[in-house]
């Protein structure tokens, strides 16, 4: 038997355990071969508000428990992402499509590591004692906010869910998880059994997959006041506008088009390998994706040639034969919409250095070069495994070339003067700065988030974050009798 046996979930919902949802169950899909994985169970706004109303009863007991009975269920829950690693990674692997090493990076190395920080989490200290002028103890104290919402993307599905989740759980609220329906399985399903496994409270976590009008549902609810969400900049846009009508806090992770600066005395060949993964890594299916290499102009000819070289020479196929650097795109809309910003690219007077081409749902590493700033791979997020090549002759150049867009997600430069790259980053807008390095990089422990339509800012992540994130701060004071008054 293994830990997924589709017994327990198949055609199901986990809300107070594997019930069958109002909604059609439905086929997923396994996006390189076009297999069936398994019959998904769907939720409808009913299941929603009933999901809703269950957490909301559940919660208050979870949180009067001791907080090292919490971080119990922490730990038990990363020991389990740990033992069944192979088994979750290669469900990461046939339901989105990614390499071991990215499923693997969302299982011991991402859920588990979430679930870890949780855990500590738990026990942190959460008040202040203040100072005041009255005869009286003056103190605040975090308390869970209740019902936290978490709506989670098809790109690294278990990791970007779990970075909510866990430490949502941990500081004594209850979730409801709404994954994207690509990815239910390894997305949602996976994190059911984990925390089932775990011994966590009946009622606490509800994994409801549908389309949406769950989605929608679960942001307008009355009883959900904070809503984590990590996907597109226009969805983020729109739950923002649904939430503020209910004044909940929203904590937005969106869309980027990240620079990768490459300066002329940076090492050539480790900045073009850098820069391959930045683009293609998960066929540039990545937030944090290297979306636009802004090159020193001595360097930049050269620089195109050998990322063509590295693009052409990047094994692409099925992830589960291990042979592969790139698997294929999720789905047949996200490979269109990543082919019609090259097409429309190149009649804006890019030049292909490589790629292009697309065999079902592999499409091949591409390099854009001599791209106007006016082409759609140079102005919008691609979301595909696409490298478009800018020169620029000076720094004040690069720092505008990179700060203007709308979007402010990551940002990577390359440079063997150190303080030259910490000096440069000081002039552009970003969430994430990492100097001689590429834009992708996460960790549990780290505040994470962008600025302008990538987000609302490093909204959680690390103690700090996640406690401003999932708890409400409340001001307390006590004094050993009632004043007199002058009424």
């Amino acid at each position: 038997m293994t830990f997924l046996d589709a017994t327990d979930w198949q055609e199901r919902i986990f809300s107070g355990g594997w019930v069958k949802g109002a909604g059609e169950p439905y086929d997923s899909t396994e996006p390189a071969t076009g297999k069936t994985l398994g019959r998904v169970g769907a939720a409808t706004s009913a299941d929603l508000d009933r999901a809703v109303t269950h957490a909301e009863q559940a919660q208050r007991a979870w949180a009067a428990i001791p907080y090292v009975e919490r971080a119990q269920v922490l730990r038990r829950a990363a020991a389990l992402f740990e033992t069944h690693q192979t088994e979750l990674s290669e469900w990461i692997m046939r339901e989105s499509g990614a390499l071991r090493p990215f499923a693997d990076l969302q299982t011991s190395n991402g859920a588990a590591e979430e679930c870890y920080e949780a855990a500590a989490l738990a026990s942190a200290p959460y008040g202040e004692v203040f100072r005041s002028v009255e005869t009286r103890l003056s103190f605040s104290r975090r308390r869970p906010v209740g019902v936290v919402g978490v709506i989670s993307p098809f790109n690294a599905p278990m990791v970007l869910a779990m970075r909510a989740v866990a430490p949502a759980l941990a500081l004594g609220n209850a979730v409801v998880l709404k994954p994207d329906p690509r990815t239910a399985i390894c997305g949602g399903v996976t994190i059911a059994r984990v925390f089932e496994e775990a011994g966590l409270p009946d009622g606490l976590l509800h994994v409801l997959s549908g389309g949406a009008d769950v989605g929608a549902a679960l942001v307008n609810h009355p009883l959900v006041p904070v809503i984590a969400f990590t996907g597109s900049t226009a969805a983020g846009k729109a739950i923002a506008t649904a939430a503020a009508q209910r004044l909940k806090r929203v904590h937005l992770e969106l869309g980027g088009n990240s620079a990768l600066i490459v300066l002329d005395d940076a090492d050539l060949d480790k900045a073009v390998s850098a820069g391959a993964f930045g683009s293609f890594n998960h066929s540039g299916q990545i937030c944090m994706a290297s979306s636009r290499h802004l090159v020193h102009a001595s360097v930049a000819e050269e620089y195109t040639a050998r990322l063509a070289e590295h693009a052409d020479a990047l094994a692409v196929g099925d992830p589960m034969t291990g042979t592969v650097l790139m698997g294929p795109m999720i789905d047949e809309g996200q490979l269109q919409a990543t082919h019609a910003i090259v097409s429309d690219s190149l009649a804006a007077g890019a030049r292909l250095a490589a790629g292009g081409t697309h065999d079902g749902l592999f499409y091949r590493p591409t390099v854009l070069a001599n791209v106007p700033l006016t082409a759609r791979a140079y102005a919008e997020e691609i979301f595909g495994p696409v490298a478009p090549v800018v020169a620029f002759h000076d720094l004040d150049e690069a720092a505008r070339l990179a700060s203007g867009t709308a979007y402010g997600l990551s940002l990577g430069i390359l440079t063997r003067d150190v303080a030259k790259g910490l000096a440069l980053a000081d002039r552009i807008p970003s969430g994430l700065v990492h100097i001689n390095d590429q834009t992708i990089n996460d960790e549990a422990t780290v505040p994470f988030g962008g600025v302008g339509d990538s987000g609302n800012g490093s909204r959680h992540g690390g103690t700090l974050a996640n406690l401003e994130a999932f708890t409400e701060q409340q001001w307390v004071t006590v004094r050993h009798e009632i004043p007199d008054y002058p009424f």
